[in-house]
């Protein structure tokens, strides 16, 4: 029988070429980036390589990029190395009910820690008001932190709005872009985003790498101690196979991207208006217009 997979909200099938360019970075490519013999100097090309080519999806310097395991591990890092880095300067963090638990939970664990968190209801089709945010900033917050699209409904949060809102208040700005990064246009420098998080196998790169945006000079502290790699904020000897991947996925994306929203939107579009047509008494969870041409 043959399988139709409509979860890509959740993984992605690998593209076949970045398999292959991992395969060759596993094999033949095998060098620890931090040596300095010719196959260190290779793999190191290779990691500096992809944070190019992901800086270049979304529009940043490539020293901004951090690569981590994946959206939650950068996620905690920008969180909790905002909040820890910023303490003297408040403790408050606003973000929003419908986070992902990346998100969540590490609110959680600052509140249990001394940090006020307030947490944003959303309207009836999932997004976080303006209103809201302008109405929870004190001169103790440091930090908000809100996503770019919804996981479960899809929907398109306000983020350039809010980036510019917390600019003017000197906050820094996180979004959650697992979601985003590769389906719809993103910009942190129209966005006005401080911190960004994204993992690669939401689109076509494999698990268990992702990467963390982080604009030069916000104040973060580093939450893995060890060697100092990633600009002394991700210690670890890097992944290069899956950095390899990643970097060539983020390029596909970036080539492929006006036709991968035109064909997604509609396809979304023809599945809502044929349920909608057919059944009755549905009602569309999310924004009908404000949201991921894929969900």
């Amino acid at each position: 029988m043959r399988r139709i997979y409509l979860d890509h909200s959740a993984t992605t099938p690998v593209h076949p070429d970045v398999a292959a360019l991992a395969v060759e970075y596993m094999t033949d490519k095998f060098g620890n980036p931090s040596s300095v013999h010719a196959f260190g100097r290779e793999a190191r090309k290779a990691v500096e390589r992809a944070r190019q080519q992901l800086a270049e999806l979304i529009n940043c310097q490539s020293r901004e990029i951090i690569f981590t395991s994946g959206g939650t591990e950068a996620d905690n890092l920008a969180i909790k190395g905002v909040a820890n880095a910023c303490r003297q300067k408040g403790n408050h963090i606003i973000t929003s009910q419908v986070e992902h638990h990346a998100v969540l939970h590490v609110c959680e664990y600052l509140a249990r820690r001394g940090f006020e968190v307030t947490y944003l209801p959303v309207d009836e089709h999932g997004m976080v008001r303006l209103s809201d945010v302008e109405a929870a900033i004190t001169d103790r917050t440091i930090l908000i932190s809100i996503m770019m699209v919804n996981n479960e409904v899809g929907a398109i949060q306000p983020v350039t709005e809010i980036g510019t809102l917390a600019r003017q208040r000197g906050i820094y700005f996180h979004t959650d872009a697992v979601q985003a990064v590769g389906n719809i246009p993103v910009d942190v420098q129209e966005m006005n985003i401080d911190l960004l998080s994204l993992s690669g196998h939401k689109f076509y790169a494999p698990k268990g790498v992702g990467a963390l945006y982080v604009r030069k000079g916000v104040r973060i502290e580093q939450q893995q101690h060890g060697g100092g790699h990633e600009r002394n904020l991700r210690s670890g000897t890097e992944n290069v196979p899956a950095i390899a991947a990643l970097g060539l996925a983020a390029e596909i994306a970036r080539n492929e991207l006006p036709e991968r929203m035109r064909h997604n939107i509609e396809l979304r579009d023809r599945l809502i208006d044929g349920i909608i047509e057919r059944i009755p008494y549905v009602r569309l969870n999310g924004h009908r217009q404000l949201r991921s041409p894929n969900n």
